[in-house]
């Protein structure tokens, strides 16, 4: 299936550096790939020059002379960095030039610019950010994780039903368990928000499975966790946080001496099999799910490696028709009584 993608070049805490050489990475992959670089096209063009690639057949260069930066308020980006690349990627999503877009840019302005361009799916008010976390059963979809600090009991609901047809599509697993993050698993425990989205979740047809804590995050068997954008995001950066501190002190323990060392050896195997399950690269795309189009939001200081999985789960997400099956799903799970 041939495939189409618009990267913001210029995004990010590094920008061409790392997005030039994870699309041509990305391209040695995919044979029916096509990746449209989006920025200062001097800058694209020389960043692809050193490494042999200033003509690759499968790269068209889109020039924007703009840039949003990472502390930019989204209502500059989106009213006055009119030519950035991060819009002019968008527009070309908008404009059916390109399935989709990658950055690693704002996250604030990207959601701010993706939700102006393309507009929201019927039925669903806010765009959510989801990705998968690493846990001891594969991983879970955990939304949202940023955009929507407060959420009302329906936008929950709307989550819960946008990561369910998500995990459905991309997975092939008919009839995802979804649970509610709560401070404890008890009908009696949490806020009124909480237990209103409870009773919604309830009356939805979902597999909702009931409250969950925070440690079934990555211990639980639980497919997709809905919570609001604040608890998301905290949770989020937790976990990596705490990925890098344990990779970290492992490091050092077997580093403190020539027995250390030996023994690290002899551990190698065991070593590199745990780095690989908690490497938070592997788990770097965010969807911004809700929209009318497909956006995948990229960690700012994503290295060559992140953003390349970054691109993976557009390609995952524009083979699977991701909005068009939220789209498709909606109506009929809106029906419902209660809903």
């Amino acid at each position: 299936m041939p495939i189409t993608l618009a990267l913001d070049a210029m995004g990010g805490d590094y920008g061409p550096p790392v997005v030039a050489p994870a699309a041509l990475a990305l391209l040695a992959r995919h044979p029916d790939l096509t990746l449209i670089l989006v920025g200062q096209e001097e800058v694209v063009r020389a960043e692809l020059a050193r490494r042999h690639k200033g003509d690759h057949p499968r790269i068209v260069l889109k020039h924007a002379s703009e840039v949003v930066g990472m502390a930019d308020p989204p209502a500059l980006a989106v009213r006055v960095k009119k030519d950035s690349s991060m819009r002019v990627a968008i527009n070309l999503v908008k404009s059916g030039e390109a399935n989709a877009c990658v950055s690693a840019g704002n996250t604030g302005a990207l959601m701010a610019i993706a939700h102006f361009v393309l507009k929201m799916l019927p039925g669903i008010e806010r765009p959510a950010i989801v990705t998968s976390v690493p846990n001891l059963n594969g991983h879970v979809h955990l939304l949202d994780l940023g955009a929507n600090i407060d959420c009302s009991p329906q936008q929950l609901l709307q989550f819960a039903i946008m990561g369910s047809i998500l995990v459905t599509a991309t997975e092939m697993k008919q009839r995802p368990t979804v649970g509610l993050l709560n401070v404890g698993t008890e009908a009696i425990k949490g806020n009124d928000l909480i237990k209103e989205t409870s009773r919604l979740l309830q009356g939805s047809g979902l597999n909702y499975v009931g409250y969950v804590e925070g440690d079934a995050i990555y211990t639980g068997k639980i497919d997709i966790i809905v919570c609001n954008g604040f608890v998301g995001n905290v949770a989020l950066k937790a976990s990596e946080g705490l990925a890098q501190m344990v990779s970290h002190t492992l490091r050092e323990a077997f580093n403190r001496s020539l027995f250390t060392r030996l023994s690290g050896l002899a551990a190698r195997p065991v070593l590199t099999a745990f780095r690989k399950k908690v490497d938070h690269r592997r788990y770097n795309g965010a969807s911004l799910i809700g929209l009318n189009g497909t956006v995948i939001k990229s960690h700012g200081s994503a290295d060559i490696v992140a953003f390349g999985y970054a691109i993976e789960e557009a390609i995952s997400e524009v083979m699977n028709a991701v909005p068009q099956h939220i789209h498709k799903e909606l109506a009929p799970l809106y029906e419902r009584p209660g809903l």
